[in-house]
């Protein structure tokens, strides 16, 4: 699944019908079957339920949104890649209640993801 371009919205769908698929495409993306802890890149790592891991020197829990501009957010991953796919796609840009329309949050909740998708491409300032 990596390196795909999609053609539409129902194929980035079908692609990711759930979270699970989207978690172990992230996986796949950031640690290629390598697990690095983000607290410490030397550390052993324990896999743990639901998703998670552990660090062995710090003792910190983390899964794959840790360090990402998907942390702390309690947003499916369908949606925020949903939101990349469109982001992406517009040439003028997209404003955060247009987005919240199209995705299904609140405006607050796009406003959020715009800013750290725009942030994330290298356009915080524009």
């Amino acid at each position: 699944m990596i390196n795909i371009e999609f053609k539409s919205i129902d194929e980035l769908q079908n692609a990711f019908p759930d979270e699970q698929t989207c978690i172990n495409h992230l996986e796949q993306l950031r640690w290629n079957g390598i697990i690095v802890s983000p607290f410490d890149t030397n550390s052993t790592v324990y896999k743990c339920n639901n998703n998670k891991f552990r660090c062995k020197n710090t003792g910190k829990y983390f899964n794959v949104r840790t360090s990402t501009l998907f942390d702390h957010t309690k947003i499916e991953l369908r949606k925020w890649f949903l939101a990349i796919y469109i982001v992406t796609l517009e040439n003028k840009g997209i404003g955060s209640l247009q987005l919240s329309r199209r995705i299904e949050v609140t405006q607050k909740t796009a406003w959020l993801m715009l800013q750290r998708i725009l942030k994330c491409f290298g356009f915080e300032n524009e």
